[in-house]
């Protein structure tokens, strides 16, 4: 068997089981192995680091409060903090990788991870975990899956903080004034789109996301509608995303654009998507457990819920996998000791807890996993039921592929929306899609045996 294989099947059951174990019970210098060689220091263990959002603006409240409460406790550092907006994410730390100015400390996530690794901007954290107040306190499985999307070589390059789940939210109250049932199946969410659409009264089914980060949308309802269980085929060398089920399904969900969707989505992010859900007449949107809260906000709990993708023929739901989010230390920081000390702090259980309740994200931290709020998070207990019942099959994405975030993102949303306006076919899409993932492949195969 593959190395490929292993470490694909590996990754999977990671994320299937550690999403269902957690919801029941995320400096200035040089690369270390670029221009200059700059390997950093531990430093004194005092003084300033400088800390690195990869959500700025959605996360920057509670980061902040994060950073108030160890600045207190910690009184002989100080926490720069700079948000920077998750579209922007890779390409600044990409940018910094090439001319300097890395920070001590920063957002490091599943889909990123292996790219960042691969070019030595990582310190690895295994020694650091285990000689600390975390080691044993963290979901083992969220562990495991950033090992995983780590490129290879078995070292754990993030300290995981939470995870994700894909939600679908209907508005109950568009819901109930049309005599709808529940879009618990895809035959009853495409009813749905169609039914409360009336374009002239600017009121829409969907609001589909054509612009940064639509590529994993687009999967999870392709691979939901389809019913294919893995992203590979059972050689592990040719990706399943071009087979032609679904081809037929991203047609079909693809053809919603403009059709029962608002024109504006060709370009919306997930930011701006939620805020026209939140503020307009939408009935249904797919998003993920981070905007709960946002919808809670603008609707109050009384006029939408949030819920399991729809399933499919026979009730079997198919997903693919919400990436883990953590925080890496940056190889190139002069202050890692107390870098550490910060990534340890968001970690434990008060603060991870605050910060995963704020966000709706499933903690990484053991013990805050447990505590009350999450039960009274509707999304995330109803996940959490989806997830443990024998429901939902989780299709992993391989986050461990280096080229994967830049393949996902860059390389193919252009493409992505040009389907969506009917100037590529979803098939001529898929098989461009398919054919990068493939060489990626065997270019990975390669390098690791």
């Amino acid at each position: 068997m593959k190395i490929s294989i292993r470490r694909s099947r590996r990754a999977a059951t990671a994320v299937a089981l550690g999403a269902a174990l957690a919801l029941t019970a995320t400096a200035c210098g040089d690369d270390g192995s670029g221009a200059g060689g700059d390997k950093g220091a531990e430093g004194s263990g005092k003084g300033k680091i400088v800390f690195w959002d990869n959500n700025g603006g959605v996360r920057t409240d509670i980061w902040k409060e994060i950073i108030a409460d160890f600045e207190k406790a910690n009184p002989d550092i100080k926490v720069e903090y700079v948000g920077i907006a998750a579209t922007e994410y890779q390409s600044k730390v990409d940018t910094a990788l090439q001319g300097g100015g890395l920070p001590d400390v920063g957002g490091v996530g599943a889909a990123m991870l292996a790219g960042f690794a691969a070019q030595g901007a990582l310190e690895p954290l295994d020694e650091r975990l285990a000689g600390s107040s975390l080691d044993g306190k963290l979901n083992k499985d969220m562990v495991e899956s950033l090992k995983a999307a780590g490129g290879g070589d078995d070292k754990l390059y993030s300290i995981p903080t939470s995870a994700n789940n894909g939600v679908l939210y209907y508005r109950t109250d568009l819901f109930k004034k049309a005599g709808l049932e529940e879009p618990t199946t895809w035959e009853r969410f495409y009813e749905a789109a169609d039914k409360l659409t009336n374009q002239g009264k600017n009121e829409f089914g969907y609001t589909i996301r054509g612009g940064t980060g639509s590529i994993a949308q687009a999967l999870d309802a392709m691979y939901g509608q389809s019913g294919i269980t893995s992203f590979w085929n059972s050689s592990g060398e040719k990706t399943t995303v071009n087979d032609p089920k679904n081809v037929a399904a991203l047609e079909k969900y693809a053809a919603l654009y403009k059709k029962v969707t608002p024109a504006a989505d060709l370009n919306n992010d997930f930011t701006k998507m939620v805020a026209q859900w939140d503020s307009g007449t939408i009935g249904m949107l797919n998003h993920n457990l981070g905007s709960y809260q946002d919808h809670v906000k603008a609707l109050g709990v009384d006029k939408f819920r949030g819920i399991p993708q729809p399933t499919g023929p026979g009730g079997k739901r198919v997903q693919v996998s919400n990436p883990v989010d953590g925080l890496g230390l940056f190889k190139s920081g002069k202050n890692k000791e107390a870098a550490w000390k910060f990534i340890e702090f968001a970690t434990s259980k008060a603060e991870n807890s605050k910060f995963n309740e704020t966000a709706g994200q499933v903690p990484a931290n053991t013990d805050a996993a447990g505590d009350a709020w999450i039960s009274k998070a509707e999304p995330t207990k109803l996940a959490a039921d989806a997830l443990s019942d024998g429901s939902t099959t989780i299709v992993q994405l391989p986050y461990y592929l280096p080229d994967w975030n830049t393949i996902s993102k860059a390389d193919n949303e252009p493409n992505f929306q040009k389907v969506l306006l009917g100037k590529m076919s979803a098939k001529e899409f898929l098989d461009a899609l398919a054919e990068q993932l493939n060489s990626a492949q065997a270019e990975w195969d390669q390098q690791n045996g």
